[in-house]
């Protein structure tokens, strides 16, 4: 791969609400840069998990380099997919960390939704340049005047900046790629600069360890050197640098505003954190600020089947929770069902899906309790008593259940 100065280097990533067209979007302009080949099988080919092939929707962010000519100049593209459903909330706000604009996906046909304007305001606050696309065009319901006049009254962005497209068909796809290079700045960072690199998402291979994707913010990196992580202070060899096209390709070196990945004999999944910085060996920076901590909002005890399975079980569960971070994990323990984890999802769409993966991926079996809320209850004499592991209760036993916790209290 060709050396890309900072200048043509764009960063963005793809925004919507559910089933507005962000996967299919995402294939066209993967199509038309010529990463993948144009056939009639490129249907959601960033959705590489077989949940999202089997649910028909995007769970896991992923990352695409794409090359790019426009009016003599060479352009180096990062795209980021993201998923659209609430419960994945977290992937999305990760993901902006890398970029410096934004595609928000709007349906001409059903318009601005729930998940379009928080995903927005994510955008927004990001401070991120944000280039509305109303997609669907060709479908016979389709109104892009009446979803125009929606983004500029709620988004307060000019209808002559909407792009309309229909991604399916290919229809005004190459302006979005236009509008990618003529709206959104290059990352302001520079080559000469200490390396600085942020960990934004990571991987677990058997055999190679963790592959990290990483986003760098100064300097540049290459096989043979010495990096450190500024949360743990450990020091690694890199042993493979490289960008998603949408499979990883290795490359000679990662240049400061590039998205990529790096492979660095990371063994164990609690040494890469997601939110960490790498710099290099005795060339210390000031860490990047990370991420905020998701918030669970549904919690579930899960168990083994076989209590011989407890350690295999609990190494998928490292596993997976290294590549879907938003998820808690806490020790605990059943009568009935014997050692266990009590698990913190985003919703139970989330839930759902992490049960899925667990199964399909590392081929665990498991049993997991009916899921339940944490509950907060003042009692008259001003002390709040907190319970997280009750089973939901109705209206009519409100009573009974304050009165319950109370006596627990008191003894």
């Amino acid at each position: 791969m060709s050396t890309y100065p900072v200048e043509s280097i764009r960063n963005f990533s793809i925004i919507a609400h559910v089933d507005h067209g962000k996967s299919t979007l995402a294939d066209r302009l993967l199509e038309i840069t010529g990463t993948i080949a144009k056939t009639d099988h490129n249907k959601q080919v960033l959705d590489k998990l077989q949940v999202e092939r089997e649910r028909g929707i995007t769970v896991k962010a992923q990352s695409a380099s794409l090359f790019y000519s426009h009016e003599g100049a060479n352009y180096l593209l990062n795209l980021i997919d993201t998923p659209g459903h609430v419960d994945f909330s977290y992937e999305v706000s990760r993901s902006l960390s890398a970029c410096q604009g934004v595609l928000l996906v709007v349906d001409a046909n059903q318009g601005i939704q729930a998940q379009t304007v928080a995903n927005f305001y994510l955008a927004f606050e990001a401070q991120l340049a944000i280039i509305p696309v109303i997609n669907k065009i060709d479908l016979k319901n389709a109104d892009p005047e009446r979803v125009e006049k929606q983004i500029e009254k709620l988004f307060d962005i000019p209808v002559d900046e909407c792009v309309r497209i229909s991604a399916k068909q290919g229809t005004n796809v190459e302006k979005v790629l236009q509008k990618v290079i003529e709206k959104i700045p290059p990352p302001q960072c520079n080559t000469a600069d200490p390396l600085k690199a942020l960990v934004f998402d990571s991987t677990f291979d058997h055999y190679r360890g963790v592959i990290a994707n990483i986003a760098l913010f100064g300097g540049e990196i290459q096989k043979g050197h010495k990096v450190v992580s500024a949360h743990t202070k450990k020091r690694y060899e890199v042993h493979e640098v490289g960008i998603l096209t949408p499979n990883e390709q290795p490359t000679h070196k990662l240049y400061a505003g590039q998205v990529g990945y790096l492979i660095a004999g990371m063994k164990e999944v609690t040494e890469a954190q997601i939110g960490d910085t790498l710099f290099l060996y005795k060339q210390p920076v000031e860490p990047l600020p990370g991420f905020k901590s998701a918030k669970p909002m549904v919690f579930a005890g899960m168990y083994p089947v076989d209590q011989t399975e407890y350690n295999n079980l609990k190494s998928a569960l490292e596993r997976l929770t290294l590549n879907d971070s938003s998820v808690t994990v806490h020790r605990d323990s059943s009568l009935a069902l014997g050692a266990g984890w009590r698990l913190g999802f985003l919703g139970l769409l989330h839930m759902e899906v992490f049960n899925q993966r667990l199964e399909q991926e590392y081929n665990m079996s498991v049993i997991v309790t009916a899921p339940t809320v944490p509950y907060k209850a003042v009692l008259s004499s001003a002390k709040l008593i907190k319970k997280d592991n009750c089973s939901p209760i109705g209206m009519l036993d409100y009573k009974k259940y304050l009165k319950a916790l109370a006596q627990e209290v008191k003894t």
